[in-house]
């Protein structure tokens, strides 16, 4: 009786195991993507075209689970504040792959658990012992092996993915504010709502400004599929990833994210011919260790509800 209770649990948490592995297998083919489509379509654009998609795709789902209009409207602002934070993410990621390897870029936004760590602590009040302090800092160590070399070679554009890490840092301390009487497909549409409209906002101010990055252009055909390829990826990563939390605890699933710098680095050199030299190994060797530190801390002093996914939402 006893295992007959206990092995459908597991079969849960292997099947976020695998749903996971599955999502950050994914997650990298959007940057790809966005790589491919950024030298000649504003990352503003691709960010507007994705959470457009994100809508297209999530709003019929909200509607036949009947959680459309399943969300807080007194908190209107805070879901206001996630699709703007969630818009700023993409933009400040996407925008650096214009110049940068992905691998790079991925690997200085991992700071971003370290990051949500601290905030944590300040926002939330939650406690953080010294060896987790430790840990952020060896973390931020790490990420400068990365960022040192890439601003020598790409100047201050190299900075932008830790913007996107603080901001999708930002990003999940209001999901912890709002997501306790919140439906999480539907938190995901208006996030994609806010999102698509200020970086349509953007896009008009760009129109009517001439400035570069926010202008829009008529993309050709390979870059309208390079982008459509970037918000399916995205989804279904997304998707995958919903469910992998649903299956399994965040704690199992979080040091898992990792495996993400290793698949971008396969693709990038497959794609781009794009390898990290000895120093950013070493960093990005550095940002994994203190990022499952943390990761493990959070585990032992039973704070597993407070690890998110670290990639970008949906």
């Amino acid at each position: 009786m006893t295992t007959t209770a206990i092995t459908p649990l597991r079969n849960e948490v292997s099947l976020g195991l695998v749903l996971m592995v599955l999502s950050v297998l994914i997650s990298p083919i959007i940057d790809i993507f966005a790589k491919l489509a950024v030298t000649s379509v504003p990352a503003t654009e691709i960010t507007f075209a994705r959470l457009l998609f994100q809508m297209t795709v999530l709003g019929p789902i909200c509607l036949m689970r009947g959680t459309l209009f399943d969300v807080t409207w007194r908190k209107t602002g805070l879901h206001a504040a996630r699709g703007l934070l969630m818009a700023i993410t993409m933009i400040t990621f996407v925008t650096p792959l214009a110049v940068m390897e992905v691998a790079d870029a991925i690997a200085i936004f991992f700071v971003e658990p370290i990051i949500l760590t601290i905030l944590g602590s300040i926002v939330l009040k939650e406690t953080i012992g010294w060896r987790r302090y430790t840990a952020c800092g060896v973390g931020f160590f790490g990420s400068l092996l990365v960022i040192q070399p890439s601003l020598q070679e790409v100047g201050p554009i190299a900075l932008l993915p830790v913007v996107s890490a603080f901001s999708l840092a930002l990003f999940f301390l209001l999901t912890r504010l709002v997501s306790q009487k919140e439906d999480p497909w539907s938190m995901q549409f208006y996030a994609g709502l806010w999102g698509g409209l200020f970086s349509g906002l953007l896009l008009v101010f760009g129109s009517a400004t001439g400035i570069g990055f926010l202008t829009p252009v008529m993309p050709d055909m390979a870059n309208t599929l390079y982008i459509a390829a970037a918000a399916v990826a995205a989804t279904i990563a997304g998707v995958l990833g919903v469910y992998a939390y649903r299956a399994a605890p965040a704690s199992t699933l979080a040091p898992l994210q990792y495996l993400e710098i290793v698949s971008a680095t396969i693709l990038g050199w497959w794609v781009f011919g794009d390898l990290p030299d000895a120093v950013k190994w070493l960093g990005i060797a550095i940002i994994i260790a203190s990022g499952l530190y943390v990761i493990w801390r959070e585990r032992k002093l039973n704070k597993t509800a407070t690890i998110p996914p670290i990639s970008t939402p949906i």
